[in-house]
């Protein structure tokens, strides 16, 4: 199934959109521009867009449980009050030539966080579980672009992205306090001139969702594996999906217009796919 049924829904020039995170407390969606270092909200019932800087590049920023937000940022983990203020470092590790990217809360309210390479230099990056407390578990390392990653409905599986690998893979996840993830296995595969797997959300059926860089599309994955939704779009590079609004089905999807020559007029806006699908309630950080 193929569908054109996107609009705009808010009109930029970020130049590395990424993130999108629907914020269920204040009802709106959280997104990140990573080089232009800046954190953005936009409300759909009026409208209304806020932006904050911040003093690195910003790979994620995601709701805390008390309010504020929780950072991805280049040198390691931070966390805004609610308002933006104060700034604390949660777990700092600066590395040079590295970065955050992607991030996610897990349904224990742990943040799991991904580092990349800026020359993406292949297992320059790794993807960690960063505990309410800063403790800081490595999960997977030998990662180029660590990316998308989302877990089933019932928590029980892990969807993750490290994009040259043109793979989602899928991860058991073993309880207890370290919620490691185990048997890595290959979900999807992404075919050569379709571009690569990026950002991904999971809705309430299982399916995932997967915003393909450079390939001008998000696409649908069932709980099988099987390719059944693809959603075209103008934009050469969508980064990331997510699903907010009220009840949560409409798809949002951010953009990039880094590294383009000539970038269509929309590239680096948040495009909407309304009445998309279900989508799962998100989880705040816990810290």
């Amino acid at each position: 199934m193929t569908g054109r049924a996107y609009e705009v829904a808010v009109r930029a020039e970020a130049s590395l959109g990424e993130g999108p995170t629907w914020d269920a407390a204040t009802g709106r969606l959280i997104w990140v521009d990573i080089l232009g270092s800046r954190i953005h909200t936009y409300d759909p019932a009026d409208g209304r867009r806020t932006v904050m800087a911040t003093e690195q590049h910003v790979g994620a920023a995601k709701p805390r449980a008390g309010g504020g937000l929780v950072v991805n940022l280049r040198d390691g983990i931070g966390l805004y009050g609610p308002g933006g203020a104060p700034f604390t470092w949660l777990a700092r590790d600066p590395v040079p030539g590295r970065r955050g990217n992607d991030a996610a809360v897990a349904p224990d309210g742990a943040l799991w966080a991904g580092t990349m390479r800026y020359d993406e230099t292949p297992g320059g990056g790794s993807l960690t579980r960063v505990a309410p407390d800063g403790t800081v578990t490595e999960l997977l390392g030998d990662v180029a672009v660590s990316n998308g990653t989302g877990w089933s409905p019932d928590g029980r599986l892990v969807y993750y992205v490290d994009s040259p690998t043109r793979r989602i893979d899928v991860l058991d996840v073993l309880d207890g306090e370290s919620q490691q993830a185990l048997n890595r296995l290959p979900f999807a595969h992404i075919e050569p001139g379709a571009g690569f797997p990026d950002g991904l959300t999971v809705d309430a059926d299982g399916c995932v969702w997967v915003a393909l860089w450079d390939g001008a599309a998000v696409r649908r994955y069932t709980p099988d594996g099987r390719l059944d939704r693809t959603v075209e779009l103008p934009v050469r590079r969508p980064t990331a999906c997510v699903f907010g609004g009220p009840d949560l089905r409409d798809l949002y999807i951010t953009t990039a217009r880094t590294g383009l020559a000539s970038p269509h007029p929309l590239a680096g806006s948040v495009l909407v796919v309304p009445d998309a699908g279900r989508g799962l309630p998100g989880v705040a950080f816990a810290g």
